[in-house]
Parts: C-alpha cells; structure tokens; sequence
C-alpha cells in the first residue's frame, strides 16, 4: 500500500520548486496561483532567496507547503495515495493533496499559522532542542518535574526512537538539556528555530488560527489523514478539525503515526516537498519495529 507523507518547516532550502516551475505546466500555474494569493511573489524567494530570508516563519510555512502539494499535484494518476500524514506543518499539505483542503484555503490557513505562530514567539523568547538516545519516558519525566520547578518545557515532536525534539522557555530548554546529558543523553543539540512549537506557548497562536480553521470548510479526504495529535487515521471533516485546532500545542507523535500507517499496510512511503527528512526518520522507525 502506497503512503505519501509531507515535511514540516526546516525542510526548505534556497531554489526549492525552480525545477517543477520550469518543468511542469501546471506546477508552474500553481505557482503563480500561490503569488496571487499570498499578495507577494514568494516563488522568488523560494527560487532566488538567501537562506536566511527562508528562515523567517512566515516565508518558510507558506514555501514548504507550497513545494509539497505541488510536488503531489504534478505526480497526476501517480498521486494515488492509501494513506497520507504530514509532519508538523505538513499535516496541512496532506490534508490539502488528500482533497480534504483547497490548494487556496490551505495556503491561507498556512499563511495564517505561520504568522501566528511568529506572533507567539516574538511574545515570549522560547526555543527548541534535539535529544538523541534517551527513552522517551525519561525526557517526559524530566521536562516535567523542570516545568514543576517554574520553567515550562515539554517534549514537542517524537522523531524516531531515541530522537525528541524538546520545547519551552529558554531556561527550561536551557535546565532540561542538561539534566537529560546527566541522565545519559547522547546529544542535546540547540535548534535553530524561532520559537517553542508544539508546546502551551503557542496558545496565542492556537488561539488566533482557532477561529480562522472553523470557518474554513474541510471535506472529507480521498484516503485517511493520519494526523500527528494521536497518530490515528481520520476521514472525519469534524475530528480533522479539532485535531488540527489542537495541534499547535500539542506534541507531534511521528514514531507513533509512521507505526501505526506500517500497522495498517502501508509498505512504501513518498515523500512529497523539499528534502528527504522524513524518509530518513521512516527508516529508523521502521528498523526499530523490525528490532
């Protein structure tokens, strides 16, 4: 059973899309569909930009997503998925290849998210860490028994086995780091992002992007939508919904949903959009179920 799967932000580089753009007709409609929606030529960036310019929240969202649902939307009769999940951001490129979103309400709840979500960062100075070989009950204790002492940190994104990424205020992120190297982590590596997602301090952002995903109109999917706040499959317009609304501050379980799509007969995965992150983390995933 085939499984298309979409990345998240972080996956974006410098002339991402250029060669769908110059390649495929209606990649390239959908391109310039995408300018004229966002109000600004964000192909050029994407094409053109600096790496740092692809860092802001607020490009590298609506770029990511873009690339990914070009990417399955050139794929014609090949885009004939049994079951999609995304990644963070790229739950909404799922749901958006999957049928579930239109390409322009999709861009734009992207568009909102991303700016939300900058909005709750520039509102308090947070930050995100990688941990590497720890279980993960260990990294749960510690992050809460650090966010009972005052400084909010919680796990934010279940990778592969023995890689979470860890999100808070930069004095939990800060403590827990390196309680975790006490506690016998491999690596606790600082990451390079603009804030704390998927944890309690994107409740403004949530908050924001509530009001704006009620009002947009889901459909039900071609396939099932394996999202990422419990790693089970939806075809529910409501529960898509609400999982959605709930995902800002909720964790994103990868192991569990990648898991869960092998449980239920998928046996090869494509990755759609920049990169090929994901398909590094299926394969530990899936050694580790083989294990």
């Amino acid at each position: 059973m085939k499984a298309f799967v979409f990345p998240g932000q972080g996956a974006q580089f410098s002339g991402m899309g250029k060669e769908l753009y110059d390649t495929n007709p209606l990649a390239k409609e959908y391109f310039e569909k995408a300018n004229e929606i966002l109000g600004f030529r964000i192909t050029d960036i994407m094409f053109n930009g600096t790496d740092e310019e692809l860092k802001e929240t607020k490009v590298t969202q609506p770029a990511v997503f873009i690339h990914s649902v070009v990417s399955a939307l050139a794929l014609g009769e090949e885009f004939a998925p049994a079951m999609v999940a995304g990644h963070s951001l790229g739950e909404f490129s799922a749901l958006t290849a999957a049928g579930a979103l239109t390409f322009e309400d999709g861009l734009k709840l992207v568009y909102k998210r991303a700016l939300a979500m900058q909005k709750a960062c520039e509102m308090q100075e947070s930050t995100m860490a990688a941990i590497l070989a720890l279980p993960d009950e260990t990294v749960e204790r510690i992050c809460a028994e650090i966010t009972e002492g005052g400084d909010l940190v919680v796990a934010a994104n279940y990778n592969t086995p023995g890689q979470i990424a860890i999100s808070g205020t930069m004095q939990g992120v800060e403590k827990a780091c390196k309680a975790l190297l006490e506690a016998g982590a491999k690596r606790a590596l600082p990451l390079k992002v603009g804030g704390a997602f998927h944890s309690p301090l994107m409740q403004p952002a949530k908050d924001e992007l509530e009001a704006a995903i009620k009002a947009t109109t889901i459909s039900t999917p071609r396939c099932p939508v394996y999202q990422n706040v419990d790693a089970k499959p939806h075809t529910s317009p409501e529960e898509i919904k609400e999982n959605l609304i709930a995902q800002l501050t909720s964790s994103v379980r990868w192991t569990a949903s990648v898991k869960e799509m092998i449980k239920d007969g998928a046996t090869e995965f494509t990755e759609c959009g920049p990169g090929n992150v994901l398909q590094g983390m299926i394969k530990k995933i899936s050694a580790d179920i083989n294990a």
